[in-house]
């Protein structure tokens, strides 16, 4: 099987030690977890973890039956790229100085629908959401100038097929309280 890039989702009661063991779930199959995001979900009391690795169909399919044994995890699902809609945000601190220095610098926020979100006298900083390549992208371009600081999140996603997980997650809301 070729390996390609999946999104799991995986929703959960929030507790205490649940990342911890669904990490190990990755580290006993020596998969690294390319991008890590946990938020609140669609339902209160839920939470829902955006997992993103690289690897075959069927590994994927065996981790996200492990995770789903997890007492705490409600459902856990694991999409293509093609499949789902998402983004990531990456902000980039910069030099001052470059900013009116460097007109290539202005070409390359504007070029890449990036933000400059604030400005001091040292740095500025530029926050850009996209694809993982268009963030790449951006960084390539802005490298040769130098960067400061740079920080990316990770993935935040949702699939394009209606998910039965809404459903699912009222029951679970409404047997819990």
């Amino acid at each position: 099987m070729e390996k390609q890039w999946f999104t799991i989702s995986v929703y959960s009661e929030n507790n205490v030690g649940l990342l911890n063991r669904i990490s190990g779930i990755f580290l006993k199959r020596h998969i690294n977890i390319e991008g890590l995001n946990v938020s609140k979900s669609e339902i209160e009391g839920i939470s829902k973890f955006t997992i993103v690795v690289f690897t075959t169909e069927e590994w994927v399919r065996k981790i996200v039956g492990q995770i789903e044994k997890q007492i705490e995890v409600i459902r856990a699902f694991y999409h293509t790229d093609e499949e789902t809609i998402y983004q990531e945000s990456a902000l980039f601190k910069i030099a001052s100085n470059l900013l009116f220095d460097e007109r290539q610098i202005q070409n390359i926020i504007k070029d890449n629908n990036a933000q400059i979100v604030t400005v001091s006298r040292d740095f500025f900083v530029v926050a850009k959401s996209g694809r993982r390549s268009e963030v790449d992208e951006m960084y390539s371009q802005l490298k040769p100038y130098g960067i400061m600081q740079f920080v990316r999140s990770g993935r935040i996603a949702v699939s394009k097929a209606e998910m039965q997980i809404s459903a699912l997650l009222q029951e679970f809301q409404t047997t819990n309280n």
